[in-house]
């Protein structure tokens, strides 16, 4: 368990030092086809149906790679 600690903590600082240098790079994410943005003066409501599946699909590769 430490060691998947450790190894999530990384990637963590590695997503947000690239966020942070290259901020376009992942201007894409969250804006895909299939994810529903409603917007009126008063609110917004958006659900990022098709971004949660493709970090599904993502993590289930990623997670299937390291239990092998």
């Amino acid at each position: 368990m430490p060691k998947w600690l450790i190894v999530v903590g990384c990637l963590l600082v590695v997503v947000g030092v690239l966020l942070h240098f290259f901020p376009n790079l992942f201007s894409w994410f969250g804006r895909l086809p299939g994810d529903i943005r409603i917007e009126s003066e008063r609110s917004r409501v958006y659900f990022p149906i098709t971004t949660m599946i493709v970090i599904s699909v993502l993590l289930s590769l990623i997670l299937s790679f390291f239990r092998r």
